[in-house]
């Protein structure tokens, strides 16, 4: 596996780089048979140390977490019980799931905006209503079912996912309702 530990201005020393090896080695070994590579960051936000990690497992799936506390070491042990737990859960879930997957996961090319509007004054009158596009990128659409579309979207910890249906071959969305819930909408299902 592939290791990217990185500071974001503070310096990462080598005792702390092997320590996250062994312990993301231990973790992946556990749940993740075949984990490609692992992205950690440590950073600081005032008093506490921050630790974000994602680890890219061969099915296509990411698992990422993100911890912060007062000393280093702690940080990222929070972040890898989180990730931990996840990869439990996920593979838990793959147990109870009744069908393997055989080939890795589909993805299909898209382009990716993020929205933003100007921040106005209450008094101050828009000139225009549009949002400004503020970054544009290239990112993957996964071929996955509604199932692990649901695990994928719980395991990146988003609000929403978009992925074209396994079943169908049309593009659907599930997304985190505000009661808790997970919501699906398949536009297919309309004709």
């Amino acid at each position: 596996m592939r290791y990217q530990i990185s500071g974001k201005q503070i310096d990462i020393g080598e005792a702390l780089q092997s320590h996250v090896q062994t312990e993301l080695n231990e973790i992946c070994g556990k749940y993740a048979g075949r984990p490609t590579d692992a992205n950690v960051i440590f950073s600081r936000s005032a008093h506490e140390y921050v630790c974000e990690a994602t680890i890219h497992l061969s099915t296509g799936l990411n698992a990422s977490a993100k911890a912060h506390a007062v000393e280093i070491y702690a940080a990222f042990e929070a972040c890898a019980e989180k990730m931990d737990k996840q990869l439990r859960r996920y593979k838990r879930r793959l147990k109870d799931h009744h069908r393997d997957r055989a080939e890795p996961v589909e993805l299909f090319g898209a382009s990716s905006y993020i929205l933003a509007s100007e921040e106005q004054s209450d008094d101050a009158e828009p000139e225009s209503l549009q949002p400004i596009i503020v970054a544009e990128m290239e990112t993957q659409i996964p071929s996955l079912s509604v199932g692990e579309a649901v695990m994928q979207m719980e395991l990146a910890g988003a609000p929403v996912l978009i992925f074209r249906n396994e079943g169908k071959s049309g593009l659907n969305v599930v997304y985190r309702r505000d009661d808790g819930n997970i919501g699906w909408i398949d536009p297919s299902s309309l004709e």
